[in-house]
């Protein structure tokens, strides 16, 4: 569990509903119409603006931000370091025999094993990079769009309550709790707004910056093991990709990945 987001999303909501309840009644901050102005109308904006599986990624890739931990690049140079020493002391093709958890690291070592040129194999990690900065980029953009819908959303249904407000106008007890009504709407999409989406798609952009990093480290990795490096000296060109506090001594290499 990323105990950031958690702790970020309580204290976001723990501290507006405890400034809501220590001025009022709780209750009167729940407008069923409103809510469904706001939510619905924001997600069918969203669907009409992207294709229905991307929004489904992008939904998934929310739970993942709260559910998954993040990468760290320091793994991955460890990776590097032990598939190094591996090839040095039995060959490229024993690279082919390993089993990878990641996909791209499968592709790369399979294309070292095969004999493949340094400069097909830089096309190739190139093209899977750009490709998965396209993805990720995709899936930030969905949660931007809704964090510009929602208070749009929002501000139609203030309208839309101040329309009914202004058709009692004869009952001036009625207005007070209808203007009140008519302002929940607003409230809901800037809530959604602030303290969901926008905190969501900042929350991706810097996942996909790790995970670029790391594929970094992949793609120098896999170079060198082609060109048949020292791990020492692999080791200290894959940790330049790590801040200086945070990069881990090597260690002795193994066999899993």
């Amino acid at each position: 569990m990323d105990a950031a987001s958690l702790v970020g999303v309580l204290l976001g909501l723990g501290l507006i509903i405890g400034a809501i309840f220590l001025g009022g009644d709780l209750s009167h901050f729940f407008n069923l119409p409103g809510i469904m102005i706001v939510v619905g109308g924001t997600i069918a904006a969203t669907l009409i603006t992207f294709q229905l599986k991307d929004v489904i990624a992008a939904f998934r890739a929310a739970i993942f931000v709260f559910s998954e931990k993040k990468s760290d690049p320091n793994d991955m140079v460890e990776t590097m370091i032990e598939l190094c020493s591996i090839s040095r002391r039995q060959g490229l093709i024993a690279l082919s025999r390993i089993e990878y958890e990641n996909d791209l690291l499968r592709k790369a070592c399979n294309l070292i094993a095969d004999g493949s040129k340094e400069e097909m194999i830089r096309d190739t990690l190139n093209i899977e990079i750009d490709s998965m900065k396209q993805r990720h980029f995709i899936i930030q953009d969905i949660f931007r769009k809704m964090a510009s819908y929602a208070p749009s959303f929002g501000m139609m249904g203030t309208l839309i309550g101040l329309v009914q407000m202004l058709r009692q106008l004869n009952n001036p007890d009625t207005i007070g709790p209808a203007m009140a009504v008519a302002l929940l709407t607003t409230f809901y999409g800037m809530l959604l707004s602030t303290l969901f989406f926008l905190p969501i798609a900042g929350k991706l952009r810097d996942r996909t910056l790790v995970e670029l990093v790391t594929l970094e480290i992949m793609f120098e990795g896999a170079i060198s093991i082609l060109e048949d490096n020292n791990p020492v000296f692999v080791y200290e060109k894959l940790s330049s990709y790590v801040p200086a506090k945070r990069r881990r001594p090597p260690k002795p290499t193994g066999t899993t990945h």
